[in-house]
C-alpha cells in the first residue's frame, strides 16, 4: 500500500487535552513522536508551530462534539485537515489509549484510509450556529405554551378548546387578564377581539375556573419566558437576513418549490452549502442527508429498510417541508406521495418526497435553474410511454415493424 503522506500527525481531542502524534516517514524506517497540549489558544499556536516545525503537511482529527473546532480554526490555512468520522476510524477493541488513538490517526491518514468528512466554511457554520440556535429557542417557546395550556388545565381553564392558538391575539388578552387577577368569565370572554367557532356562552364557560396565586405567578413567568424567546428569535431572524443578503437570489429561487418557505431554505442552504461540487451526485447528498435506506443485507437477505443515520437537522427540515409539499394538490410532488403511500405507507412515502425535493435542490443548486414541476400527471405519461414501447418491442419480436406516432390531441 502506497504512502500518501510522509508526514502527516493524528490529534487525539478532548475537552481540555489534545495528544498529537507526528508520522515521520523517512528512509530508514517510521518515526513517531507523541506530544500532549492543552487546549487553550495559545497552547493550540504552539501545537501548530510544533506541527510545523516536522514539516507536517496533513492533519487528521476526529469530530468530537465541538471541541474539534477551535483546533481546526487554528490549523486551518497551514495544514490539509481532514476531519474523521469516529464510526469509521475505530480502532482494534482493548488497545484504546489517547497516544493510541493518536496514532492510529496518523498511520489512518498517511496511506489515505481516512473518509474525510464534510467540514461547511466559516460563513456556512455561521449560518448553521443561528439556524439551529432558532430551532432550539422555538422548541423552548413551545415548551412553555405547553407549561401554559398546564397550568389552565390544573385549574380547569379550557382555553384550548375554544381558540386554535392560545398565544394569539385573543388568547394572549386572556393570558395576561388571567395572570393579572382577573377572575369574571363575562369579562375574559369579551377580551375576545378575533371570529372564533366558539360561541359567547362556549368562551364563558371555557374561562370559568379557579386560577390559584401560585398559577397566577406561574402564569406570568411563563408569559415572560415567551416574550424573551420571542425577542431572541427575531434578533436571529435580523442577523440571519443580513448575512443571506448576498444569496437572497437563491433564497429565492428554492422558493418556488411548493412546501419551501425562505427559512427553510436559509436551513437547507446552512446544512449543505451553495456548491455542490463537494457531492458528486444527487445521489450522494440524499445518502449524506440520511434519507435513503441504509445497507443491511446477508446471505442475500435484506435485514431492514431503516433510515441510515446522516445529518439529523437537514432531515428534520426537509421531512417537515416534504408535508407541507404534499398538501399541494396539483403538483409532482403531491402525485408522487399518492403514489407511494399505497404501497410503502405515509412514513417511507414521505422521506421519498424529502429525498426529490433535496435532488431537486441540488440541481437548482448545481446549474443555478428555477424549480420545474413535472406536473400532477408525470406517472401517467411515463407509464403510458412505456407501456407503448413495451408492446412495440413484443410486436417486433413476432415478426412485425412497428412505427410509434403520437396521435394529435382531439
Amino acid at each position: 500500500m502506497d504512502v500518501l503522506y510522509t508526514r502527516c500527525a493524528g490529534l487525539d481531542i478532548h475537552r481540555d487535552s489534545i495528544v498529537a502524534c507526528v508520522r515521520l516517514a523517512e528512509a530508514g524506517g517510521v518515526t513517531r513522536l507523541v506530544e500532549t497540549f492543552a487546549t487553550t489558544t495559545t497552547d493550540l499556536e504552539r501545537l501548530s508551530e510544533w506541527l510545523r516545525g516536522h514539516g507536517v503537511t496533513a492533519v487528521a482529527m476526529e469530530a468530537t462534539g465541538v471541541y474539534w473546532k477551535p483546533v481546526w480554526a487554528v490549523l486551518a490555512g497551514d495544514f490539509e485537515l481532514v476531519l474523521a468520522n469516529a464510526h469509521h476510524v475505530k480502532a482494534v477493541p482493548g488497545r484504546k489509549t489517547d497516544v493510541n488513538d493518536a496514532t492510529w490517526l496518523a498511520d489512518l491518514l498517511a496511506y489515505g484510509l481516512i473518509r474525510p468528512s464534510f467540514v461547511p466554511s466559516l460563513s456556512e457554520q455561521a449560518l448553521r450556529d443561528l439556524t439551529r440556535a432558532r430551532k432550539q429557542l422555538t422548541r423552548e417557546k413551545a415548551s412553555h405554551v405547553q407549561r401554559i395550556d398546564k397550568t389552565l388545565q390544573a385549574a380547569n381553564i379550557k382555553l384550548g378548546s375554544v381558540l386554535s392558538n392560545i398565544m394569539g391575539q385573543s388568547g394572549r388578552a386572556l393570558l395576561e387578564a388571567l395572570a393579572a387577577g382577573e377572575s369574571n368569565p363575562e369579562q375574559l370572554a369579551g377580551l375576545v377581539r378575533t371570529k372564533i367557532r366558539a360561541s359567547h356562552a362556549q368562551v364563558v364557560e371555557a374561562v370559568r375556573g379557579r386560577l390559584a396565586a401560585h398559577q397566577r405567578l406561574l402564569l406570568r413567568l411563563y408569559l415572560t419566558q415567551v416574550d424573551a424567546l420571542d425577542a431572541a428569535i427575531a434578533a436571529i431572524d435580523h442577523e440571519l437576513g443580513e448575512r443571506l443578503k448576498p444569496v437572497q437570489e437563491t433564497v429565492q429561487r428554492l422558493t418556488t418549490m411548493p412546501g419551501l418557505s425562505p427559512l427553510s431554505a436559509a436551513v437547507v442552504i446552512s446544512e449543505i452549502g451553495l456548491d455542490m461540487s463537494r457531492f458528486p451526485s444527487a445521489a450522494h447528498l440524499i445518502s449524506w442527508a440520511g434519507l435513503c435506506p441504509k445497507n443491511d443485507e446477508s446471505a442475500g437477505k435484506r435485514r431492514s429498510t431503516r433510515l441510515r443515520p446522516g445529518a439529523p437537522w437537514l432531515k428534520a427540515v426537509l421531512v417537515q417541508s416534504a408535508w407541507c409539499a404534499v398538501r399541494v394538490k396539483a403538483s409532482y410532488l403531491h402525485a408522487l406521495f399518492q403514489r407511494l403511500k399505497a404501497r410503502r405507507g405515509p412514513r417511507k412515502a414521505i422521506v421519498a418526497v424529502a429525498a426529490a425535493m433535496l435532488t431537486a435542490i441540488y440541481h437548482m443548486l448545481k446549474r443555478g435553474a428555477a424549480y420545474h414541476d413535472l406536473g400532477p400527471d408525470h406517472f401517467q405519461r411515463t407509464e403510458r410511454s412505456r407501456l407503448a414501447a413495451r408492446l412495440a418491442r413484443k410486436l417486433g419480436e413476432l415478426g412485425f415493424d412497428v412505427t410509434l406516432t403520437q396521435r394529435a390531441a382531439a
